[in-house]
């Protein structure tokens, strides 16, 4: 009977659990010292990795945490166990990082995963790792004002190699995440090596690119990334951002480095959630980003992107759009393979076919490694 059923996974229990739910996740343990009133989050391959989304906070009970994920999820999925943050995040006994828990689930997405917390990371003696950003990047600002929204955020730039004596303008290509774009000693799970990536492109004859990386605004990212509310996991801030994007920061650029501001050299690119944003920025502003890199995109979270893009206008200027996607996207890849067929077939339908280049890797997944290997592609087809 599959609700008597049980397995082992990674060192927990993965039991059934009933009919209504359909992962549930408990922590029979936490480490010593943890302080009672603790709130403690799952952040996974199912939320954005989001580590202090108010939606998956633990509910504690009798010295135990438990929560039960409402959307369905099944087969793989990875997850951590925070404090609120990823310097709070679970750890070995002696606070070093830990590796992703993993859970297979059954078809049936009803299962229930039985773990333990043996410590948690101390910023305040967490080891960074070495920074790995090259001599091109620098910080355009450390509080950069966004107008649009009422706050600040860390800018990231990217010069190509001879920018100071060349004399020529530049292309430039605008990335979300900036935390993950060029440095490992501020990325989470890895970076996309962007600066590494034009530097090679560089060496072997291509022109160049500026590029401009944006912090995502940790709480805030999910909000910032898409302009269409989620019930469960928020949402909203998308135009402002974007307009931010286009409207301030652009702008700022233009002014202050050898650009080439014509939507035919000015690119948008991210993935996830970033994949998405990018996506609205290029319909939205067609005549602002007409280069738009689209990674594993998050379009589940607002379905109205498909409709927002059925209704774009074909007389505008019409951007050119890299898609690329993993079979082995998250916890449901199926979901992110159909999207982005749905989302090419709708751009085709207005007439997008040469503007539109569309690719499934079957061995990718929902990770920066991924990424960060597909990108110098996208970049070429993009500004070739």
């Amino acid at each position: 009977m599959r609700d008597r059923l049980s397995m082992l996974v990674a060192g927990a229990v993965v039991a059934a659990a009933p009919v209504h739910a359909q992962l549930t996740l408990r922590l029979t343990q936490v480490p010593p010292g943890t302080p009672a009133d603790a709130a403690i989050y799952v952040a996974g391959n199912f939320n954005g990795w989001n580590a202090a989304s108010p939606d998956y906070r633990m509910t504690a009970q009798g010295g135990e945490y438990f929560i039960t994920l409402r959307e369905p999820v099944n087969g793989p999925v990875e997850f951590k166990f925070t404090l609120g943050s990823w310097d709070t995040a679970e750890a070995d006994p002696a606070g070093r990082d830990v590796a992703n828990r993993i859970v297979t689930v059954p078809a049936t997405g009803v299962a229930t995963y039985t773990g333990a917390v043996t410590g948690w990371v101390d910023p305040r003696t967490r080891p960074r790792a070495a920074s790995t950003a090259t001599r091109g990047v620098s910080l355009l600002s450390e509080a950069f004002p966004m107008a649009e929204l009422g706050r600040t955020r860390r800018v990231w730039l990217y010069l190509p190699p001879g920018y100071a004596t060349s004399g020529k303008r530049y292309p430039v290509l605008y990335l979300h995440d900036g935390q993950n774009v060029f440095d490992a000693a501020t990325a989470f799970a890895g970076e996309w090596g962007v600066d590494e990536a034009l530097d090679a492109l560089h060496a072997q004859g291509d022109p160049g690119a500026i590029v401009v990386a944006v912090d995502n605004g940790g709480q805030k990212r999910l909000d910032e990334y898409s302009p269409w509310k989620n019930a469960r996991h928020g949402g909203g801030e998308g135009d402002a951002y974007v307009d931010f994007l286009a409207n301030t920061l652009k702008p700022y650029v233009d002014r202050h480095y050898r650009t080439r501001p014509g939507s035919a050299s000015t690119g948008i690119m991210g993935s996830s959630m970033g994949g998405l944003i990018s996506l609205y920025a290029g319909l939205k502003y067609p005549e602002v980003f007409g280069r738009v890199g689209v990674f594993s995109p998050a379009l589940w979270f607002s379905p109205a992107i498909f409709s927002y893009a059925a209704a774009a206008d074909p007389r505008r200027p019409r951007p050119r759009f890299y898609f690329v996607t993993g079979a082995r996207e998250g916890a449901a890849p199926e979901v992110y393979v159909r999207d982005q067929r749905r989302m090419v077939d709708t751009l085709a339908a207005l007439g997008f076919r040469e503007e539109v280049s569309a690719a499934i890797r079957p061995d990718g997944e929902h990770a920066e490694w991924f990424w960060r290997r597909e990108f110098p592609a996208a970049y070429q087809w993009l500004f070739g």
